[in-house]
């Protein structure tokens, strides 16, 4: 099939028209690098593993991974096999008779792409030259000592090195696209462009290192974003030589993107390049067959957790776990970037307010955030072992009395309840009591953290008095390891509890994306994010009433600290004044939003970016449509006409409002009409086109 016509029946915005009507489709060949492929440091790992199966199913067996081999990773990850392209063979055969370990298989994903990984190691005895040569062509340094850098450097020069022996096979035709993450793959980059490759090239940011940097370092990042002395800040941190990878990776290609509008703003002023595509990140959204499938599950798991809190609680168990809301915040311990900071002194206004009201509700926030640790807790263990004894006793208890019930009942008699019960099941029953008793507070964490004295999230805690008294509506729970089934704690995984809380909290400061409301919001639970994290900025623009939805977004850029926090606290405390009714609606809606988040429309941005290399790269072959690029202009889920159901945007003058007003509300929800209109929004927009009636999707219809 002629590349012209397989491109002409796709509706995208992002049109090629190919100018070469012998070039067939089977010649195009997109790679993609980075330094997490079958290799987890980051986020870049979920962003390339979930994008796998989309891109897969638009490429089929001319798209390939270029990751590095590590055998840790491989042995759970990859199934070897022999390239089916004998381009891509040749190329590695040539490698692989210099010294170099190349291996190639499948990676066991779900769309199992093609990757190609390179062995480090195999080839570090060619680190001296190689860092000689990029001085050559870049006049940029790498220290010996940094070993990141240095990584870096082989594994750009094993990947210009292999497109290199790939190109020469074509004969100069257009046909590889290569895309780069990151800058420990941008050296590849900026070797192909020196070496004049016939290779289109796309470089995105998912964050800049300088950027990070900043952010940690506790300063007003985005108010003075012009003025900062980017080459002393980035010399005062010992990160010059990377950073200078990076901008030069962003200036050599093609096309540069990044994942959000707020790190394009961020990338203008750090790289000194606004970025050509946004391509906002995805997930692979599966949908369960039936519509409430996901309340069953968030049933399901909050039991669960209530289980452990009845244990980790034991003694000071004076709250309704049937009115108890679960908060949490997760991710890397980076206690300012991740608003960890005004989440704490959030909760502690929140605790204040919950208490004045005498509210009834309680709150138990998890902060699940990987620190340095001894072990489990001896009194959280013990919690544990306790509730386990009693649950036990209760089932003992509980078998003896209904054997004698029964007999009683087979006899035609009415058992008299004070003598069911015998004075070992008294005696029993009261030990069990005084089991329970505790004379110590219950624990805010459930690990031994080493130099607690130290740790930001505990001192605040300190500091803001949250303890764990009886008499606080908030109670707070650190959970200083990531989740797992396997643990003797809270035997969940992480998505499993996500699941079982009510709230997500994510106030970040610095979040070029945020993975985590996006997870939350997939799974149907409400979270709070900010206006500068990638995720909040996306939902601002495609949500006309966010909080609707089940998404707060603090004003973190635009607003003092202060205030901020307090708008954190008026979301959390709205939060709290719903009823269960108003929750379900909330979460029914807040799952209706996955749509936006699914690869299989996000992937648009990646695919108008790869035309835009080519039309760049290859001018006399291909050129970009007027049409380009992608908008999604007009493209809001409108407000629900029923009253939206959290109370925080239109707020009591009390907390404790009629329930007649709720029925009200209720009645003017009809969730089919709503859920309706919601899928209307999301497929006018979005519509890859309808193909002509009876025309099977060849490979490479939609795309370049």
């Amino acid at each position: 099939m002629p590349l012209a016509r397989s491109l002409s029946m796709t509706s995208l915005n992002g049109l090629l028209q190919c100018e070469d009507e012998d070039l067939p489709v089977e010649d195009l060949l997109l790679f993609e690098i980075s330094w997490e492929v079958t290799n987890k440091v980051g986020g870049i790992y979920t962003v390339i593993q979930t994008k796998a199966k989309t891109t897969a199913d638009e490429w089929g067996e001319n798209y390939f991974l270029i990751g590095p081999y590590f055998e840790q990773n491989v042995k759970t990850q990859v199934e070897f096999s022999e390239p089916p392209n004998p381009a891509v063979k040749k190329a590695m055969d040539t490698m692989k008779s210099q010294g170099c370990q190349v291996f190639f298989g499948r990676w066991l994903i779900e769309g199992s792409p093609y990757v190609l990984l390179f062995d480090i190691g195999s080839a570090a005895w060619n680190l001296d030259k190689w860092k000689g040569e990029f001085w050559e062509v870049s006049n940029i340094g790498i220290p010996f000592h940094d070993q990141e850098a240095n990584d870096a450097v082989i594994f750009g020069s094993l990947t210009a090195w292999y497109l290199k022996e790939l190109s020469c096979q074509f004969d100069d035709k257009p046909n590889i696209i290569a895309h780069f993450h990151e800058w420990q793959a941008g050296v590849g980059l900026i070797l192909s462009r020196s070496q004049k490759l016939p290779v289109a090239t796309i470089f995105t940011t998912h964050a800049t290192l300088l950027g990070r940097y900043l952010c940690a370092a506790s300063i007003d990042f985005y108010n003075n974003l012009d003025q900062f002395d980017i080459d002393k800040e980035a010399g005062e941190r010992q990160i010059y030589h990377r950073y200078c990878m990076e901008r030069a990776s962003v200036h050599c290609a093609h096309v540069f993107t990044t994942v959000s509008q707020i790190t394009a703003t961020e990338a203008e002023h750090m790289l000194k390049k606004c970025p050509d595509v946004v391509t906002p990140n995805g997930l692979n959204i599966k949908k369960f067959s039936a519509m409430h499938e996901f309340q069953n599950l968030h049933s399901m798991y909050k039991a669960r957790i209530q289980e452990f809190i009845r244990g980790h609680f034991y003694g000071h168990l004076d709250f309704d776990l049937d009115k108890t809301l679960f908060f949490f915040i997760a991710g890397r311990y980076e206690f300012s970037n991740k608003g960890a900071d005004m989440f704490l002194e959030a909760l502690s206004r929140l605790n204040f307010l919950l208490r004045v009201h005498k509210t009834d509700i309680t709150v138990i926030v998890f902060f699940i955030m990987p620190a340095k640790t001894n072990n489990f807790n001896v009194e959280t263990l013990k919690g544990q072992a306790v509730r386990k004894q009693l649950w036990d006793t209760a089932q003992s208890v509980k078998e003896k009395f209904g054997r004698k019930l029964y007999n009683a009942l087979l006899k035609g008699e009415i058992p008299d309840l004070n003598k069911i019960l015998d004075r070992d099941d008294i005696s029993i029953m009261k030990r069990a009591i005084f089991s329970t008793q505790r004379l110590s507070l219950p624990p805010v964490t459930t690990h031994n953290m080493i130099d607690d004295s130290n740790d930001p999230i505990l001192n605040t805690i300190r500091r803001i008095g949250l303890f764990n008294n009886r008499t606080d509506r908030v109670k707070v729970i650190l959970h200083p390891e990531f989740l797992s089934s396997t643990s003797p704690l809270l035997p969940l995984d992480y998505e499993e509890f996500v699941r079982g809380c009510h709230l997500g909290v994510f106030p970040s400061y610095y979040e070029p994306w945020g993975y985590t409301p996006a997870e939350c919001t997939v799974m149907g639970i409400p979270s709070v994010t900010t206006n500068l994290s990638g995720f909040g900025c996306f939902m601002q623009e495609h949500v006309a009433d966010p909080e609707a939805y089940g998404i707060y977004i603090v004003d973190r850029r635009f607003r003092s600290p202060d205030e901020s926090c307090n708008q954190l606290t008026q979301f959390l405390y709205g939060f709290c004044q719903q009823n269960r009714r108003q929750r379900i609606i909330q979460r029914n809606r807040t799952e209706r939003l996955s749509d936006l988040l699914d690869w299989k429309y996000l992937g648009r941005f990646y695919m108008h970016a790869r035309h835009l290399a080519l039309s760049r790269t290859f001018p006399d072959k291909f050129e970009m449509e007027q049409s380009a690029p992608p908008k999604t202009e007009n493209f809001r889920f409108p407000r629900p006409s029923s009253v939206p159901p959290s109370p925080s945007v239109s707020q009591h003058s009390s907390p404790h409002h009629s329930e007649a007003e709720d029925d009200d509300e209720d009645e003017r929800y009809d969730e089919d009409e709503e859920a309706e209109r919601d899928r209307q929004n999301i497929k006018s927009p979005f519509s890859l086109g309808a193909l002509p009636q009876g025309k099977k999707k060849q490979h490479g219809e939609y795309r370049n």
